[in-house]
């Protein structure tokens, strides 16, 4: 039986090879774009780099703001959820991080999420559902779940995961489109028709749902070492369990959550499941908790 330790190292490891995977195919697509753009040019691919690297820069630093105005966020004061402040403090001093700024968003799905590029920028956020529907060891349970996310750096991950798959996405819709305006792209040196254009054609189709896939992968393993990292926290693995069954008979999905913000959430904020799912199954989450 694995027990919090193995659970943790074997998700850890998991994430920096998707990690790092998404990187190898973000720096493809940048290449396939320079080949469609600008042929053999190392220019283009110089210049497609800067590109990717201010992309990805701007859309780190501006996250946080972003993604709690899009949720439907607001700060919860002390006065309103005195219970949910409390817990997210006494738990930020059992995990030792600053204690994160709380906010709720009104919505009667059962979730939430942490967003921060550093346990001292850190926010959480819960749904007004699931704050009314899970008792005590339930909600402390998913609180310490998404302080381990912080304390992890998986919402930087995440943050700097979902830029790169953007990225690949706005490449791939400037190179399709460069096709159909110039009948071919490329107007450098040794052009970017033919083979080349080719070549970069197939890989700027291929990237992005690869990237996709990838990026998936890595939020489902991020969550499984959460849970075991919240489990850890709290010594009560049948809270975060609990907590679990319960959203998965009252539903999880958030009217504000977004393909880009999905991959945040305790739980998948969208109706997309399988392969395609944020997340892992919350049978195969619960079975785990259990089994440590």
């Amino acid at each position: 039986m694995a027990n919090f330790y193995d659970r943790m190292g074997e998700n850890r490891r998991n994430s920096y090879i998707l990690m790092a995977l998404v990187f190898g195919v973000c720096l493809a697509a940048v290449w396939g774009f320079s080949l469609m753009m600008f042929g053999d040019d190392l220019f283009g691919f110089v210049l497609g780099a800067l590109f990717a690297g201010t992309y990805v820069a701007i859309t780190y630093f501006a996250a946080d703001k972003m993604i709690l105005s899009i949720s439907g966020a607001r700060e919860a004061k002390k006065e309103e959820f005195p219970h949910l402040v409390n817990t997210v403090e006494g738990l930020s001093i059992a995990a030792g991080v600053p204690m994160p700024k709380v906010y709720v968003i009104d919505d009667p799905a059962l979730n939430a999420f942490a967003v921060g590029t550093s346990p001292e920028k850190a926010s959480v956020a819960f749904t007004t559902g699931l704050i009314s529907t899970l008792d005590r060891a339930e909600l402390e349970g998913v609180a310490a779940h998404e302080l381990s996310h912080i304390k992890n750096f998986d919402s930087r991950m995440a943050t700097i995961a979902v830029a790169m798959v953007g990225l690949i996405a706005i490449l791939s819709d400037l190179g399709l489109r460069s096709m159909f305006w110039g009948g071919r792209g490329g107007r450098g040196k040794g052009g970017g028709g033919g083979g080349l254009a080719i070549v970069g054609l197939i890989i700027i189709l291929l990237a992005p749902i690869m990237s996709q896939l990838v990026r998936l992968a890595l939020s489902r393993q991020r969550e499984y070492l959460a849970d075991a990292s919240g489990a850890e926290l709290t010594r009560y693995p049948e809270g975060l369990a609990s907590a679990l069954e319960k959203m998965k008979k009252t539903g999880t999905t958030v009217q504000r959550a977004t393909d880009a913000t999905a991959s945040l959430y305790f739980a998948n904020p969208l109706s997309m499941g399988g392969m395609f799912s944020t997340h892992p199954p919350i049978d195969e989450r619960v079975k785990r908790l259990r089994g440590m």
